[in-house]
């Protein structure tokens, strides 16, 4: 999340508004947002709609539904246009992200 925070103008550049999306409640997004001085939109996923949406639900450590780690640009009438998904051990790619965005 922290580079999502730090790499977020970049996005927002090239006219694209950044969202995180996590089965974390409202709550602990609150906490997030505080702990990390984060000025991106957090989105609660709380009934997994999303994750089984985008069709990134995994099993991890015996629990159900839990998101992959992913990447999506979706544009302004809700067509994905770019959606990648990553092993749990990686962190996204912020030069391909922001590359992809600037080619809409």
């Amino acid at each position: 999340m922290g580079l999502l925070r730090d790499r977020s103008e970049e996005l927002r550049a090239a006219g694209v508004e950044p969202y995180a999306i996590s089965r974390d409640s409202p709550w602990s997004h609150i906490a997030w947002k505080q702990a990390l001085d984060f000025d991106v939109t957090l989105l609660s996923d709380w009934n997994g709609e999303a994750v089984r949406g985008f069709d990134i639900a995994q099993r991890f450590r015996l629990f159900d539904d839990v998101a992959s780690r992913s990447a999506f640009i979706v544009d302004r009438n809700g067509v994905v246009r770019f959606a990648k998904r990553y092993a749990n051990s990686e962190v996204p790619d912020f030069d391909e992200l922001v590359e992809a965005a600037q080619s809409l």
